[in-house]
């Protein structure tokens, strides 16, 4: 999948983020203007000698008559603009629900096949070329979704449902963040967007719908180790592993979580070695998240590591 530069509204992937984009060119461009245009009356000002002036001239000039006629065509294209952005509608989009935590991200798909959601975390996959329909809400504080290079921002508030759609022209991994200040890991509290080929999506979507997947390797006694120490530890008391334990919704959901990009919400590659980091001791990586440090010897550790990196 090809990549784009990391949360930059400059650097638009979908027709929404393009609009944004455009209003952000067309501000920098008109600002750099006036600022030149002040600076050329400032020397033309300091480069000859004192004479009267019209002060109410300039201010009716300079101070009313020129901002007006700006900003009234700045507001005319503006609204013109923004009324070609994609209506926020669930009606012909593709559905996905969003809660937002602290400091972390539950999505839940629809099963195509009728069964329970596919619940995932800290990662959105949508297909390209059509419009997608996050429905976002929040189980603790308020926070706001922002995904620049696909679209504008929505706020997520406990106890209510707001809407937001986004659209990617291309594959590839797009940035996003929480854009509302949530507590004290609001800085990382990243999430990204996988876009897919519409056939990429629903094969993708597909593999979701089961349960874990078979261990890799069957004759390394690690992982079935590491699974037995998932319920051992009592990691089943907030992650859910599914096929593996009953539901809850304290943490992430697991049952893929070797395949997703990151771990602690954008904040660590997922390979095994920061896997285990990250269980032994979550407050050094990302104070105040809301895991406790394991308290598990090293070979358990590593176990436990080894198989949820192959949770593929």
């Amino acid at each position: 999948m090809s990549r784009v530069p990391l949360q930059s509204v400059l650097h638009p992937a979908g027709p929404d983020a393009a609009i944004i984009s455009q209003f952000a060119w067309v501000l920098f461009g008109g600002g750099a203007l006036v600022f030149a245009l002040v600076m050329a009356l400032t020397a033309l000002g300091l480069g000859r000698r004192a004479r009267s002036v019209r002060p109410m001239a300039w201010i009716a000039g300079a101070g009313v008559a020129f901002p007006v006629a700006v900003l009234s065509v700045l507001l005319a294209w503006s609204t013109w603009r923004s009324g070609q952005m994609a209506a926020q509608s669930s009606q012909h989009a593709t559905r996905i629900a969003l809660s937002a935590h602290m400091w972390w991200w539950e999505v839940r798909y629809p099963d195509p096949g009728g069964g329970p959601d596919i619940v995932s975390a800290n990662e959105i996959h949508i297909p390209t070329g059509r419009p997608v329909y996050l429905g976002l809400t929040a189980g603790d504080v308020i926070h706001s979704l922002w995904v620049p290079a696909l679209g504008g921002k929505m706020d997520m508030v406990p106890g209510r449902v707001t809407g937001l759609t986004l659209q990617a022209d291309r594959p590839g991994v797009y940035r996003g963040q929480c854009a509302e200040y949530c507590g004290e890991q609001h800085a990382r509290m990243a999430l990204h967007v996988v876009a897919h080929t519409p056939a990429g999506y629903q094969q993708w979507l597909a593999r979701q719908a089961g349960p874990a997947a078979a261990p890799s390797d069957p004759s390394d006694p690690s992982i079935a180790r590491g699974r037995q120490a998932f319920i051992a530890q009592r990691c089943v008391a907030c992650h859910t592993i599914r096929g593996v334990n009953a539901a809850t919704r304290l943490g992430p959901d697991l049952t893929r979580v070797g395949a997703r990009l990151h771990i602690g919400a954008g904040t660590l590659r997922t390979h095994r070695g920061t896997l285990a980091g990250w269980i032994a001791d979550p407050h050094s990586i990302k104070p105040g998240v809301r895991m406790p440090p394991a308290g598990m010897d090293g070979d358990t550790l590593n176990a436990l590591a080894a198989y949820l990196e192959q949770l593929k």
